[in-house]
């Protein structure tokens, strides 16, 4: 799992040049854990093959533009608001 992680952390860092490592891999791993959620609340959870192709589409889509998000996440936030990382 940890592969897959790192794999989408570093596509992301490639999309948005704003972003830390730390926040780039939080991002990861929330759109991760809210993917897995939301399909497996339904029964249509397929797998970590169909959740890494969808991270990896929103990273496509969206990652340009994550460092502009705020999130409320009370597990994530304290990683992605912060503006004094370390840019890679």
């Amino acid at each position: 799992m940890n592969d897959l992680f790192e794999k989408l952390t570093n596509e992301l860092l490639q999309k948005n040049e704003h972003l830390s490592y730390a926040q780039a891999r939080a991002w990861v791993e929330l759109l991760w854990s809210d993917f897995e959620a939301s399909y497996a609340r339904v029964g249509k959870y397929h797998g970590n093959e169909m959740t890494e192709q969808i991270v990896s589409k929103w990273i496509a889509q969206h990652g340009e533009r994550l460092h502009l998000v705020q999130t409320q996440n009370p597990k994530y936030k304290h990683l992605i608001n912060q503006e004094d990382h370390l840019k890679h």
